[in-house]
């Protein structure tokens, strides 16, 4: 395996996560090209250019390189309004793919592609495209799935994407010669909801950068940070949507009250607002806070420099992840890295990343009262959280993007020896 075309049209792995559409699929794109360019495979990552002040092409670092490709207007545009460029996404991929535009000189010019891995559903169709066009194997990972979505936040269904993802998914999975799962869950739900043949389902699960998330000194990171020294510190790491339940957070601080006296609690909201509702979603998520009496006790924090997330991870005593659907849940996996306990809803992958009375506690709903009563738990009894934060640590030491790197050059390795998946 020497080249790889990674596509990811509607968010660049060098655009802020926790924003807009940028979030975990950002960072699993830029450190998994990283480990897989470390690890000899030269990687060219396609993504859509958002401004005209972007370079054609970026190098990020030895044999890792992002090209900026134009399709529609040069600004931001939303994500649901996306799958009408993806055509003209595709052509000048292509263009650049053949062309040999942008590589690095030490790599000649011809050397070809020998597969094609396509992010999100978007950019599975344009890799449905590139796949026959250029006779490449196609490895997608979905992130996030349209039938699952759908059941989680039925309110956002009509405005979230065009009606026609959940058939785009399915067409894009039968034409794929491997379909990437980050967890068990989300293989099951690739079978059941999408009939996708198991035999094509590979499990790869991302991983967790421990140079930047590892345990540190919480005094120290509060003081750092300019967080309160005193008293509990909860935390909420997400892009501010229904789906994510930061508004279930600050809820469950509120039911909180009763239960922890002197000092009260606090919350930290790291995230900007994501989707069509995203903003009125965090104007809401603001009246909230002052209806409930929390401004004192909730500070809103604009998104961070991901490698600065472990900081905020390290101050707080606690990690809520409260969100409708996860297929996997990196801030889980990063919290636990720092060791700080998570708080997590029993959805999708956060139920194969957090081990009940493990590495964690599980919630059974998103509901603010079951949130609140679980932190509860943990704040009013040190001992336990202590034992979950070891355990957190130590499992999340399985979880590397070397790891993740390894298995996907097998897998690249498999399909060169192997015909092509026929479309159904």
């Amino acid at each position: 395996m020497r080249r790889l075309a990674v596509l990811s049209l509607h968010t660049s792995p060098l655009a802020q996560p926790g924003t807009g559409d940028g979030g975990g699929m950002n960072v699993y794109v830029r450190e998994l090209s990283s480990a897989l360019a470390r690890a000899g495979v030269e990687c060219d990552v396609y993504t859509r250019a958002w401004s005209d002040q972007l370079p054609a092409t970026v190098a990020v670092e030895p044999g890792f390189r992002v090209h900026h490709v134009p399709a529609g207007p040069l600004q931001p545009v939303a994500k649901e309004a996306l799958v009408e460029l993806v055509d003209e996404f595709t052509a000048n991929v292509l263009a650049l793919m053949e062309s040999g535009a942008g590589v690095d000189p030490a790599l000649h010019a011809t050397t070809s592609f020998d597969a094609l891995h396509a992010n999100y559903w978007l950019s599975g169709l344009s890799g449905h495209r590139v796949k026959h066009e250029l006779d490449l194997p196609l490895v997608c990972t979905f992130h996030t799935l349209a039938r699952v979505k759908a059941e989680a936040s039925p309110e956002e269904r009509s405005c979230d994407e065009p009606h026609r993802r959940a058939e785009a998914e399915a067409e894009i999975m039968q034409c794929s010669d491997v379909v990437l799962a980050s967890c068990r869950v989300e293989a099951e739900q690739l079978a059941a909801l999408y009939g996708t043949d198991p035999q094509r389902i590979r499990i790869v699960a991302p991983g967790v950068e421990h140079a930047y998330f590892a345990p540190g000194h919480r005094p120290q990171a509060r003081r750092a940070l300019g967080l309160p020294e005193a008293g509990p510190l909860l935390l909420f790491v997400g892009r501010m949507q229904p789906l994510k339940g930061a508004h279930v957070a600050v809820q469950a601080l509120a039911e909180l009250s009763a239960a922890v006296t002197s000092p009260p609690p606090t919350l930290v909201l790291v995230g900007g607002p994501s989707g069509p509702r995203g903003v009125a979603y965090l104007e809401d998520l603001r009246t909230l806070v002052e209806q409930l009496g929390l401004t004192s006790r909730v500070c809103f924090v604009d998104p961070q420099p991901h490698e600065l997330l472990s900081s905020y991870y390290r101050a707080a005593d606690v990690c809520l992840v409260p969100s409708r659907s996860e297929s996997f849940g990196l801030v889980a996996l990063e919290a636990a890295a720092c060791g700080t306990p998570v708080v997590a809803s029993a959805v999708g992958g956060l139920t194969t990343l957090v081990e009940d009375q493990v590495t964690g506690l599980l919630v059974d709903e998103s509901d603010p009262e079951a949130f609140a009563r679980a932190v509860a738990r943990l704040l009013q009894n040190p001992a336990l959280a202590d034992r979950l934060a070891v355990g957190a640590v130590a499992a999340a030491r399985r979880y590397t993007w070397r790891r993740a790197a390894a298995t996907l050059v097998e897998t690249y390795s498999e399909l060169a020896d192997a015909p092509l998946a026929a479309c159904r």
